[in-house]
């Protein structure tokens, strides 16, 4: 099974739909159910961003004008502008980096998001595969550091990784770095870690190192599109480049500059801070399912934790029977059909999703 070697250079192993993402399992059909498949925070965006977002209508006759946005994000990690690209969301970033750079050899850390992989596809590139094992948590440890391919001119690793919840070392990611090679670290749900710590953003010292942002995790604003990318400014060059003319709108300018102002930051820090206790409730709870064969992914950093559970696929589909979605593990790289992905959500959506799932397990093993 994938998730126990170390890792695999196979470009044409391809069985995974990489396309598939967690607001699969709430559309349509799934409307109306509990959502532990998005990892958005629920209850966003606030009030006080949805008027800032909704005073900035006014000035929808203009063309939208990046430079204070981009000022403010700059400042908020202490970099210069130069340094800075806004985008529509990270998964424009990760089409950017696809098509205006010359890669020859992209490598993908797995399991982890898979649209960067599909971008890289889908730009005419063979992409190399590093797999981390299960049996070692899905950490980025030594070996597979030393499993990328010397040759390799793009490596790409999220951190925390979703779906595994993982918070590698900002040294170990570090590693990766190689002179003529590109390190793409996709840091989306970065905010949500107290204290960002194990963070790259801000470091200058790294060569080749790209960061990317996204506002739509912490704040609620995926149907904005809104995110950020840090790297040198040739690079930074080259990625606005390839972007099309004013490809970040007025309003989403404006809730980046919300976002960076110090009252903004100390709320996501509360945030952060609520998801940890509420994640611990959780995973408190599905530790009480081991007797069933559950196994959680720990330690898990992340506003989601990664769990395996025997015969996962009836478990999920009595879990929707029952009101509640929650996001298939087998679309990634890495993973099989069982392993499941839940958002940390409130103790009182928690407890009730607990006692659902109590009734999905023993459905599923009738």
């Amino acid at each position: 099974m994938h998730t126990d070697r170390a890792h695999d250079h196979d470009p044409t192993d391809r069985a995974h739909d990489l396309r598939h993402h967690g607001d699969a399992e709430v559309r349509d059909d799934g409307a109306q159910l509990i959502d532990l498949a998005v990892n958005v925070r629920t209850d966003t965006p606030p009030a006080w961003l949805r008027e800032r977002i909704a005073g900035s209508l006014t000035g929808l006759a203009a063309y939208p004008d990046g430079r204070t946005a981009r000022a403010a994000v700059a400042a908020r990690h202490g970099l210069p502008v130069e340094r800075v690209l806004l985008t529509a969301g990270a998964a424009e970033a990760f089409v950017l980096l696809a098509r205006a750079l010359k890669v020859r050899q992209p490598v993908v850390v797995h399991p982890q998001f898979t649209e960067p992989e599909a971008a890289l596809l889908d730009a005419g590139h063979s992409v190399g595969r590093v797999l981390l094992r299960e049996t070692h948590g899905f950490r980025l440890d030594p070996g597979a550091v030393r499993a990328v391919p010397e040759d390799a001119d793009l490596v790409l690793i999220g951190n925390p990784t979703n779906p595994t919840s993982v918070l590698h070392p900002a040294a170990v990611i570090a590693e990766l770095a190689r002179p003529g090679r590109t390190l793409v670290v996709d840091e989306a749900f970065m905010d949500a870690v107290p204290g960002e710590r194990e963070s790259l953003a801000g470091r200058t010292d790294i060569p080749g190192l790209v960061v990317l942002r996204s506002l739509t995790k912490t704040w609620g604003l995926a149907g904005l599109r809104i995110g950020y990318v840090l790297a040198a400014p040739e690079t930074i060059t080259e990625l606005e480049r390839a972007q099309p003319l004013w490809p970040v709108s007025t309003p989403a300018l404006a809730a980046a500059e919300a976002c960076m102002e110090p009252q903004a930051l100390a709320e996501a820090a509360h945030a952060a801070h609520r998801v940890t206790a509420d994640r611990a409730h959780l995973v408190a709870g599905l530790a009480e399912f081991a007797p069933d064969g559950l196994r959680v992914m720990e330690p898990a950093e992340g506003p989601f934790v990664l769990v395996r559970v025997p015969n996962a696929v009836a478990v999920r589909r009595h879990l929707r029977d029952l009101g509640f979605a929650v996001r298939r593990g087998d679309t990634f790289p890495g993973l099989d059909e069982e392993w499941l992905r839940l958002a940390v959500r409130d103790r009182p959506t928690v407890n009730r999703f607990l006692q659902a799932l109590d009734q999905a397990v023993t459905l599923a093993g009738r």
